[in-house]
């Protein structure tokens, strides 16, 4: 699923926090709830909380896998936190 209510630059910005300022375990980051990683490549990113997968795809595509709405909702506000503090 795609949401265009969510800037690229955004989710960019906030894989960027999660593997700079979180804390790494198996090839993992951690920062406040929120998970990043990456394919052995670097070409495809993923950011994880908790049953929400988003997969940042090459050429500036996402997609977003879920399985409640609340999670989706929670994520978001996250997202919309951490740019709001970093910028």
């Amino acid at each position: 699923m795609k949401n265009n209510n969510v800037a690229l630059t955004d989710l960019l910005r906030v894989f960027n926090v999660v593997t700079t300022q979180g804390i790494k375990t198996d090839g993992n980051y951690h920062y406040q709830g929120i998970n990043a990683w990456h394919d052995f490549d670097g070409y495809t990113c993923f950011l994880g909380y908790k049953d929400l997968t988003l997969t940042l795809l090459f050429h500036g595509r996402y997609t977003f896998d879920y399985q409640e709405q609340e999670t989706l909702d929670l994520f978001l506000s996250k997202v919309n936190k951490l740019v709001a503090a970093k910028s």
